[in-house]
């Protein structure tokens, strides 16, 4: 039986996708969150939300991201999936995502109509043929190593399944995964506290590396 939550919820994002589309944005792809086993509990879900990218949202690495007025700045270092033409991943990369989250929101609706909360995306160039076994993680802020991960799909599951996933979702929907669409497969460790004057760096060989600073 379908969750009501996340039917209402993923209409409402949908909608508003579509605005910003008639408002001649153009779309990039789609994000994954609040996957993780801990995450799904509380929320009473059973598998990842699922929300949207639009370019306008991109930033190149490097780039200056002022968040002196955000109420909870995170950045989330995930693995970027390109989609084939049957849904398939033709390539991956590094991303990193930048999220306002609102911790005082927990209901799936709601988090889903907020579009999880999305703010900026980050993406490196995609390699076909590269393994995810392959990678390993490790951020820096200011040059200090904070997090690290030798397992990248250890938090958020197999890359594979979370595209087919997303693919499921927006079927139910009424909408479909494209060829070319990049998602985002949800943060390889717990999301990051950043603050004005910080710059972190992701690194994910063989994959590639990425740079935001923050003011």
């Amino acid at each position: 039986m379908a969750d009501e939550r996340i039917t209402r919820g993923m209409e409402h994002q949908l909608a508003d996708l579509r605005r910003k589309l008639d408002r001649d944005e153009r779309p990039l792809g789609y994000k994954l969150g609040f996957g993780t086993e801990a995450a799904m509990k509380n929320l009473g879900t059973d598998a990842p939300l699922v929300g949207h990218l639009v370019v306008a949202n991109r930033l190149e690495s490097g780039a200056v991201v002022d968040i002196s007025n955000w109420g909870n700045p995170k950045l989330e270092p995930e693995i970027v999936a390109r989609a084939g033409e049957q849904g398939e991943i033709t390539a991956i990369g590094a991303a990193i995502e930048l999220v306002d989250l609102d911790t005082g929101i927990s209901d799936p609706q709601q988090i889903l109509e907020a579009n999880i909360f999305q703010r900026h995306v980050l993406l490196g160039p995609v390699s076909e043929g590269a393994d995810p076994a392959e990678a390993k993680l490790t951020v820096l802020v200011d040059g200090e190593e904070v997090a690290t991960a030798d397992d990248v799909t250890a938090a958020t599951g197999d890359l594979d399944g979370l595209v087919k996933h997303v693919a499921k979702t927006l079927k139910a929907a009424g909408a479909e995964l494209q060829r070319g669409d990049m998602v985002i497969c949800g943060s390889i460790v717990p999301a990051l506290d950043i603050a004005p004057g910080a710059t972190v760096e992701v690194r994910l060989p063989p994959l590639g590396s990425l740079v935001v600073n923050f003011e």
